[in-house]
């Protein structure tokens, strides 16, 4: 086919060519060489510009707008300048281009759209044949069919015209790949003829998709190294947008699906966990929503792309996670940086990755293997971070935002182990904000406590559903207190307000005997005996390191109320009888233990309310201070609340609690180990020890449950196998 059509044009070219040649020679006599025109550079051009033109019309069947005589004496003209080398050169490189690719395929083109009409035409005319004879014959082809078989067989099939065409249309594609613009309809035309003639996917297709592999391996090995993620990552979709986009315009949709899995392999299967490793960090740090969403969409067309993707994603979630809670000195911002971390990861599943179940799961599984990792601490610092908010003075405006960032907390929370560490800190705290007043709401109170009898069960929250109630019981004994007292021949100048606690609901605290004025000791004694009167054999123990109290004093700027601990009370009470006192007079006087007395002592004199002068002055309490009444002093209140530095946790109240939690471990498991051996009687050790780890809701070593078991055979509830050490028994 291509040498018919080259030959073709050819014989045309010649023919014009004699029959030009032969007219000027009939028509134009050229006497004298003075009679040709001027030869000059511009003469030159211009004539090779018409001498192109005619050659380019010719080639492509059009008419010629220039006189044949003419263009022939223009020739002749030139020959005689003896240019023509320079002629023949361009003439042969003029021809050369005309039979490019491109060229190759518009003449392609044409023939093809002139044989589909020409075959229309000759169908519309042997219309009632191919309607009758051709169709009661099914062996036969119809004449449209018969038209496309020619074609196939007599130009097509020949090789040199399929490989150029193919490789015209291959090269077309990859000029456009290459950013430059292509004739489209070109080449919708060409591969509909392939396509038409039954020879698309054997002739082009499966060139097609080499090609396009090989030009895509090569350049997602280059992007890969010279570009960063969220740049590879855009053009990979705009690579994939082109591509369907060539489907839709030109191409054959039966090869959509190889070729976008061709691209897809080479830019993004290859090189998924170059991505992950390179640019997910950075990413989901710089809360890059755009472009996760980006990577989510791409890595879940390519065959184990969510896979790569969700395994770099729970190990992002584990190493962040426990660079939070592994560090000590981070330990103050822990729990809100948690709570931002929680909403960050919800916000991408939401946003980026589709709201994936696999994905939510396996943030989960991520948050409770790092917020374990450091045992006890993160269950602690989020009681004290719920304390912080429930406490009066909180920064959370109003009741609905307190509710969501403890509904958070409750999230958090969910992922710890040792829940009753978390139990242990959130009671202490419970109580002093119970006992001091500093709750800042009892409804909030109450909705923690419900949303924690939900999560961990009734057993968890019974003892702090005890001491709601110890407060409720105590206003109502209140009321009968006044009542009783109002009664009384020799009422008392001092308002006394109770708590009751039951022992059992409530921290531990330590006894401190203090010296308490004649008058409160009469006051606890007529209390003492209108309860025990009412309740017979109960105890009460009194706890005057968590009472309070309101006093009146008098300055020069005027009078003033101190709100004030009981400590602090006794101290100042010290100062009505005198000027200046010692630190040991006021150990002596007051039986207050030597820490809490400098406490005391710092929180009166050197802190921001400054109702004593300590001399000399500074900010920690020596035994040699002395201290006198500060009447100069002034505030701008009526009522003024001095810090209960006391109130404070200290080391050893934290070292305390974490001691009572292992303790109340101890104990758990010595149950556990007994009711598991009652009811099966004979165990072997491993066994044993699977049972109590299905049993015990908190964290704990092998060697622990070791020291535990060997410490109930000692005391015998339980005995060694005497033929197998490994073998338990339990002892009735």
């Amino acid at each position: 086919m291509a040498e018919d059509i080259q030959h073709s044009q050819k014989s045309n070219f010649n023919g014009l060519t004699k029959s030009a040649k032969s007219g000027a020679s009939k028509k134009i006599i050229i006497k004298n060489f003075k009679d040709r025109p001027k030869l000059t550079d511009s003469y030159t051009e211009d004539t090779w510009m018409k001498l192109r033109d005619a050659v380019s019309a010719i080639q492509n069947s059009t008419s010629i707008k220039y006189n044949l005589e003419e263009l022939y004496q223009a020739v002749e003209n030139l020959c005689s300048y003896k240019v023509s080398p320079m002629l023949y050169k361009q003439l042969r490189q003029s021809c050369t281009e005309s039979l490019d690719s491109l060229s190759f395929l518009k003449r392609m083109n044409r023939c093809w759209q002139d044989h589909c009409r020409q075959t229309i035409m000759i169908r519309s005319i042997f219309l009632f044949l191919d309607r009758t004879y051709v169709l009661q014959n099914s062996l036969l082809p119809s004449i449209w069919d018969t038209g496309l078989e020619l074609f196939r067989t007599h130009i097509v099939s020949d090789g040199a015209v399929q490989s150029r065409t193919v490789e015209g249309i291959l090269e077309q594609i990859e000029r456009e790949r290459n950013g430059e613009t292509v004739d489209r309809s070109l080449l919708r035309s060409l591969l509909g003829m392939l396509s038409d003639l039954q020879v698309y996917k054997e002739s082009f297709e499966q060139r097609f998709l080499m090609e396009t592999n090989r030009l895509y391996a090569a350049e997602g090995q280059k992007l890969m190294q010279e570009r960063d993620v969220p740049e590879y990552l855009h053009h990979v979709a705009r690579r994939l947008e082109e591509e369907n986009d060539r489907v839709i315009s030109y191409l054959d949709q039966s090869t959509q699906k190889p070729l976008i899995a061709t691209v897809e392999k080479q830019l993004l299967g290859e090189h998924m966990n170059t991505i992950l490793q390179k640019g997910l960090r950075v990413l989901l740090d710089e809360n890059r929503v755009c472009e996760l969403t980006l990577l989510y969409e791409l890595f879940s067309k390519v065959k184990g792309g969510l896979t790569a993707l969700l395994q770099a994603w729970r190990e992002y979630i584990k190493s962040f996670g426990g660079e939070i809670v592994s560090s000590p000195e981070r330990d103050k911002e822990m729990v809100q940086e948690l709570l931002d971390f929680k909403d960050k990861m919800d916000h991408v599943t939401q946003r980026c990755f589709q709201r994936n179940d696999s994905f939510i799961n396996a943030m989960k599984e991520a948050f409770e293997s790092f917020i374990n990792k450091r045992p006890n601490k993160p269950a602690e610092l989020i009681a004290k971070y719920v304390d912080s908010k429930l406490r009066a003075g909180n920064k959370e405006a109003t009741e609905e935002e307190l509710e969501r960032i403890l509904d958070k907390i409750m999230i958090i929370f969910r992922f710890i182990h040792g829940k009753d560490v978390f139990e242990a800190f959130y009671k202490k705290d419970l109580a002093k904000r119970l006992l001091v007043g500093k709750s800042a709401s009892v409804d909030a109170e109450k909705s923690m406590l419900s949303k924690l009898k939900h999560e961990c069960g009734a057993a968890f929250t019974s003892k702090l559903e005890g001491m709601f109630k110890d407060m409720e019981l105590s206003k109502d004994i209140m009321i009968q207190f006044k009542q009783y007292m109002q009664n009384q021949s020799d009422p008392s100048n001092i308002e006394l307000t109770v708590n009751i606690l039951t022992m059992g609901y409530w921290p531990s605290y330590t006894p401190m005997d203090v010296h308490l004025p004649s008058e409160m000791v009469k006051l606890q004694e007529v209390f003492k005996l209108f309860y025990l009167g009412k309740h017979s054999g109960r105890k009460l123990q009194w706890q005057p390191t968590l009472g309070h109290a309101v006093l009146k004093t008098e300055f020069k700027e005027g009078k003033k109320e101190l709100q004030v601990s009981l400590f602090q009370t006794l101290v100042l009470l010290m100062f009505n009888e005198s000027d200046e006192c010692s630190v040991e007079e006021i150990r002596g006087a007051t039986g207050i233990e030597d820490g809490e007395l400098k406490r005391t002592l710092q929180s009166l004199a050197c802190g921001k309310a400054r109702v004593l002068n300590k001399i000399p002055r500074g900010k920690d309490v020596e035994d040699a201070d002395r201290f006198n009444f500060n009447a100069d002093f002034r505030h701008k209140l009526f009522r003024i609340k001095i810090n209960q530095i006391q109130m404070k946790e200290t080391v050893e109240e934290q070292v305390s609690t974490t001691e009572r939690v292992f303790q109340d471990r101890q104990y758990q498991i010595d149950a556990a180990v007994v009711r598991i051996m009652k009811m099966r009687k004979t165990l072997s050790h491993n066994l044993l020890v699977s049972e109590l780890y299905n049993q015990l809701k908190f964290p704990v070593k092998p060697a622990d449950l070791k020291k535990r078991i060997e410490s109930l055979i000692d005391r015998d509830y339980m005995e060694r196998d005497k033929e197998n050490p490994n073998q338990y028994h339990y002892v009735a």
